[in-house]
């Protein structure tokens, strides 16, 4: 990934690579890829401070860096969880707490996927949104 490419840019490409799958089965598929790519999350951090909770599967969160540049780190026990996990780090991790804040996740809308997961699944994806823009909004206080 581009070091210095913006959260905006990172979700363009994410809509250009998912628009090159032609139905979801393939675009699951992927996602499960995603998920296999996440750097290995340190066991000693799945721990109740790091947990995202309203997420059906675990899911842990692990922030660290300043306002200047955040960075995170995150996994899950679901595979599909995890491919979506990497597409959230994707376009908030490395960046300023302001560009975080200021983010809105609109790749979620542009390659379908609020459409194509369970209410649960959806339910976890906000849930982990809310908490990493919460770190965010605490390193800008």
């Amino acid at each position: 990934m581009n070091e210095t490419a913006s959260a905006q840019s990172a979700q363009q490409e994410i809509a250009e690579e998912f628009a090159l799958f032609g139905d979801w089965s393939e675009r699951y598929q992927y996602l499960i890829d995603l998920g296999k790519q996440l750097p290995p999350f340190p066991e000693t951090c799945k721990t109740e401070a790091y947990r995202v909770h309203g997420c059906q599967s675990m899911v842990w969160l692990l922030p660290s860096g300043d306002a200047g540049k955040m960075h995170f780190e995150a996994t899950s026990d679901s595979i599909i969880v995890s491919g979506l996990l990497a597409l959230l780090l994707r376009v908030y991790s490395d960046r300023s707490a302001q560009e975080i804040v200021a983010t809105e996740p609109a790749f979620i809308g542009t390659i379908g996927l609020a459409k194509h997961l369970s209410p649960t699944r959806s339910n976890g994806l906000a849930a982990t949104l809310v908490k990493l823009k919460g770190h965010a909004a605490q390193a800008l206080a």
